[in-house]
């Protein structure tokens, strides 16, 4: 997010009437401004690149370039934005897809305007993936295919670095996890900067779907034991 003004914002969708919705809904907004819009995943890549948004709103099934595609090549960009993906559907199988391909959360397409702007606000500030209901159903879902032997650099980390990563995983905010933990926010931050740096992760989606896919977060389930600390 830039240090000053409003958050400067992407929307990617190949429907006319839901590019005008978004930008109407999200200009209405003194914190938020839309600074360009596109039809495809290819226009979004030349517009970021020549209006370095904040945010991108990113459809996934779009013509010239999808959105997983789109995302891989933006998060990838010296500058890059984060990347909120829309769907109509709560389980749509590209989502998870697109998660892993950088983007920091999604968003339904039916969510409520306070919904939408959270979101964007959220994804924005780098504060967490969004959490509703379904967001950690369909991470759970797609992780469980694919359990994936835990990586040696977990037994590195510290048990209360452990616990901030269980709650990470579990969708919860900086925030949250403070009052969770009895710690103060600042102490979480630096905790999950550990944890980013310690895992080689680039952000804390990348440490949600390390958790399911490594066992240590059970979807449906209780949560792995403690790590051992170095």
């Amino acid at each position: 997010m830039t240090g000053a003004g409003p958050l400067r914002l992407l929307v990617v969708d190949d429907q006319a009437v839901v590019r005008l919705g978004f930008t109407a809904l999200l200009d209405s907004q003194g914190d938020l401004s839309v600074v360009g819009v596109a039809g495809d995943g290819q226009e979004a890549i030349r517009l970021a690149r020549q209006l370095t948004p904040d945010v991108v709103l990113m459809d996934i099934r779009m013509p010239v370039l999808g959105g997983i595609e789109a995302t891989r090549v933006l998060r990838e960009m010296p500058v890059a934005p984060r990347v909120l993906v829309l769907t109509t559907f709560d389980l749509d199988d590209y989502v998870y897809d697109a998660l892993r391909a950088g983007a920091s959360g999604f968003l339904l397409k039916d969510a409520t305007p306070e919904e939408i702007l959270s979101a964007v606000r959220v994804v924005g500030a780098g504060d967490a993936l969004l959490a509703p209901a379904v967001t950690s159903r369909l991470i759970a879902e797609f992780a469980a295919r694919a359990r994936l032997a835990p990586p040696p650099e977990l037994g590195t980390l510290t048990p209360r670095e452990h616990e901030v990563l269980l709650l990470v995983a579990r969708g919860l905010a900086n925030a949250e996890i403070a009052g969770k933990l009895c710690l103060a926010e600042q102490t979480v931050k630096s905790h999950v900067s550990a944890i980013l740096f310690k895992l080689a992760l680039r952000d804390r989606v990348q440490a949600v779907i390390l958790a399911y896919e490594s066992g240590l977060v059970i979807p449906g389930g209780a949560d792995g034991g403690p790590l051992a600390s170095s």
